[in-house]
């Protein structure tokens, strides 16, 4: 059977593959375009089985909210090397995935969804035959408010959302500035109520050993590291954070003089 450009430009459209590898595809399936696609697909699952030990530390982190702005998504589309991270149709692909994410509560429900006539599972498959290297979703986070807003730092290798108790006129801009410092200050906790109980244990025996070594006597070690342990807190929980864009002011003050809203909450994913 003869293979025309218009049928291996057509398989190329739908799968994103290159041209020799829809041609062969379709030379091998005799001209029949659903069997092409499925052993490009085949392909793909014999390459990410030889690929699956490999480590995908790199890729693209994207946030998306609805249309709402009551929920927003978090998603990490993994790959192997930068090279491919910087691709204008990796990109395209996790960004596919995380607006079709925002209808989904958690990793498996997103990974069987469907995606063009096959599931994003299928899809990651088809796109490591593509691509050559291991394709994963490495992360997925959701946070649902009355408000929700989101930063993607340059180069989408860090993405925050961040939920307000309400909506107001100025509520995108507020959440955006939050989600920066979220991006840039990476807190490990909303606040200091928030903060995990081992965490705090260690912090504190971690100052008190300090202390011991400036020979600091026992007696005194608990108050001054109760000290310690409230600078801890303004370094590494959000709300207690100096505001990036004044340091002068917590984010907490920012947030006073703004109105009467809170922060529900936030998430954040890096890849660096």
């Amino acid at each position: 059977m003869k293979i025309t450009a218009s049928d291996v430009n057509k398989l190329r459209k739908t799968t994103g593959a290159g041209m020799m590898d829809c041609k062969n595809a379709l030379v091998e399936a005799q001209g029949d375009f659903d069997k092409a696609v499925e052993n490009l697909r085949k392909k793909g699952q014999k390459i990410a089985a030889n690929r699956a030990e490999r480590e995908s530390s790199e890729g693209v982190v994207i946030s998306k909210v609805n249309s709402e702005k009551t929920i927003g998504v978090i998603v990490s589309l993994n790959c192997e090397t930068d090279f491919v991270a910087k691709n204008e149709k990796f990109i395209h692909l996790a960004n596919e995935i995380a607006a079709l994410a925002l209808e989904y509560d958690d990793v498996n429900k997103l990974l069987e969804a469907d995606f063009r006539g096959m599931n994003v599972s299928e899809k990651l498959i088809e796109q490591t035959g593509v691509i050559g290297e291991k394709i994963e979703i490495g992360n997925f986070k959701i946070l649902k408010a009355p408000f929700v807003g989101f930063y993607i730092h340059a180069g989408n290798k860090i993405s925050t959302l961040v939920g307000l108790s309400n909506k107001f006129e100025k509520s995108e801009e507020v959440a955006k500035n939050i989600a920066m410092q979220a991006a840039a200050m990476n807190p490990i906790a909303l606040n200091e109520n928030e903060v995990d109980a081992t965490i705090i244990e260690k912090e504190i025996e971690i100052a008190k050993e300090q202390l011991r070594q400036e020979g600091k006597p026992e007696e005194m070690l608990d108050n001054i590291a109760k000290g310690k342990i409230k600078r801890f807190f303004k370094d590494n929980t959000l709300v207690n954070q100096s505001y990036i864009k004044d340091n002068k002011i917590s984010v907490s003050d920012y947030i006073k003089s703004v109105g009467e809203i809170e922060i529900t909450g936030f998430e954040r994913v890096s890849l660096v």
